[in-house]
């Protein structure tokens, strides 16, 4: 009997994840990938000795990983070694510097010197966190968000006011915390979740349990090792991977997708289909590789649609070892509000912007020349901004450099031997980013589960979407289930 054939647009994780179960399952896959090699946003690149991760920095939720791996066998020190850092990162305030300790009686007595009775709050406040977390990655992740019965689920009613569904993340931190570097570094998790706290549901207290119970780590060599495991894995179920080979079109007849149509080595190429999965963004399929009659959702509809940020991005080399630096580092050295307003409700380049910094040179020496250092930087910025010229890209990289330069007492610019900028543009050019978003849909109460973009297409009978942009959510760790979702979906539909 003829093996199905299953084509992946997009080799980013939940791309390869959905690849991966799909080959477990019977199905002969084929991922079309348009960039020169697998991971997506997790991708790198090297120059003059330095080995930069483009994308994802923060390895969070490692039991997430295990599991993945673990469903075909394998384990993730089967690929690479993962270091959990200590301090899990640092936290520069206008007035004062933290070290964020790893271990959790080291965080108690770290808040309780800010804020008396804090350190009881936060057990309160993990107890809490410890049960969404259960809830949440064991349970909601994994529902498809095509029906509302899916949360028919006893354990779920049962939880429903403790999951904190209807309560904003803002308020729910300062119901245990008054000290408001306390408030902001436990507000800092959900934004890789794409929006302000006060939009956000008070159920990603489930972020703070990661990041403070099961730790920051990091896969030594870098985190694209995760986008090139999970292709390893995938050659090994016998995957089959085309790179550099963009996709022009979802060949439609009667309802169903029956073929792909990509470049390949200059000429177009024909890939047949059982079904097709969208991997890329999925406004860009929508917009660009469907017909008009084929789309599920109106150009109003997208437009209506509130986006996580973008990026302003830096990849910087030096030539000498900072002193004192960690490998995570969060300047909350300006004023949050007035930046996360020039995000959100009044979408601006940033005044003064918050940024971050990673420095895995300081765990790796592999990723750097001796006696070098290898930094990135981070200033989120919102989607869809005009004017992604290299002027504006200097301007803030001036002012960054600046301000770590004199909190650290240490000249940086001197040293810089290389340096690349990535930015909005960047994300629509290379990653066919709707608006240059960096991490897809905000997490908002109106834009979870069954109120996301359908991870199966409306019109296409055998079209499925997975990533960021559908169930369920941003980040890596949700793009890995995704694929798992969505490769469920396809075999119930085909009864596999």
């Amino acid at each position: 009997m003829r093996m199905k054939k299953a084509v992946v647009i997009g080799s980013g994780f939940a791309g390869m994840s959905a690849a991966c179960f799909l080959a477990k399952s019977g199905w002969k896959v084929t991922v079309l990938e348009k960039l020169d090699q697998p991971g997506g946003r997790g991708r790198a690149f090297s120059e003059k000795g330095f080995f930069f991760d483009m994308g994802p920095s923060w390895y969070w939720m490692p039991d997430v990983f295990d599991r993945f791996f673990s469903l075909f066998g394998k384990k993730v020190s089967d690929y690479y070694h993962l270091h959990r850092l200590e301090p899990s990162y640092s936290v520069y305030y206008p007035d004062d510097i933290l070290d964020v300790p790893a271990q959790y009686e080291e965080l108690k007595r770290l808040f309780e010197s800010i804020e008396p009775g804090s350190g009881k709050q936060l057990d309160l406040f993990m107890q809490e966190a410890a049960y969404k977390y259960e809830v949440g990655i064991n349970k909601l992740v994994h529902k498809p968000g095509r029906s509302v019965t899916e949360f028919l689920d006893a354990d779920l009613i049962k939880g429903l006011f403790k999951l904190d569904v209807f309560t904003s993340m803002k308020s729910h931190v300062r119901r245990f915390f008054k000290n408001e570097k306390l408030v902001m570094l436990m507000e800092f998790p959900v934004l890789f979740l794409g929006a302000l706290p006060e939009k956000i549901p008070a159920l990603y207290s489930l972020m703070n349990y990661a990041d403070i119970k099961l730790g920051t780590w990091y896969p030594m060599g870098g985190m694209h090792l995760i986008g090139k495991s999970m292709h390893s894995l995938a050659c090994s179920l016998g995957v089959e991977f085309h790179f550099d080979t963009p996709v022009h079109k979802i060949n439609v007849k009667n309802g169903k997708a029956v073929s792909v149509t990509a470049l390949k080595d200059g000429a177009h190429a024909e890939f047949e289909a059982d079904v097709v999965v969208g991997g890329a963004d999925y406004h860009f399929i929508e917009s660009r590789l469907l017909d008009t009659e084929h789309k599920s959702y109106t150009d109003a509809y997208w437009e209506s649609r509130v986006m996580a940020p973008s990026s302003l991005l830096y990849y910087v080399g030096l030539n000498k070892k900072l002193k004192g630096i960690h490998h995570h580092t969060l300047f909350f050295d300006v004023d949050f509000d007035t930046h996360g307003k020039q995000i959100y409700q009044n979408p601006q380049w940033p005044t003064e912007p918050l940024f971050y910094m990673s420095a895995t040179s300081v765990t790796d020496p592999s990723v750097a020349p001796e006696g070098h250092e290898n930094l990135f930087f981070l200033i989120p910025v919102s989607a869809g901004l005009q004017g992604d010229t290299e002027e504006i890209r200097e301007h803030f990289f001036q002012k960054i450099v600046n301000r770590l330069e004199n909190r650290i007492g240490q000249s940086v610019a001197d040293a810089i031997v290389y340096k690349r900028s990535f930015a909005v543009s960047d994300f629509e050019k290379d990653y066919n980013a709707f608006k240059g978003n960096a991490y897809g849909l905000a997490n908002t109460l109106m834009q979870t589960s069954i109120l996301k973009p359908s991870l199966k297409s409306k019109k296409v009978n055998n079209l499925f979407y997975t990533g960021q942009l559908t169930v369920p959510g941003p980040g890596v760790p949700p793009s890995l289930i995704s694929g798992e979702v969505i490769a469920k979906e396809i075999d119930k539909q085909f009864n596999r």
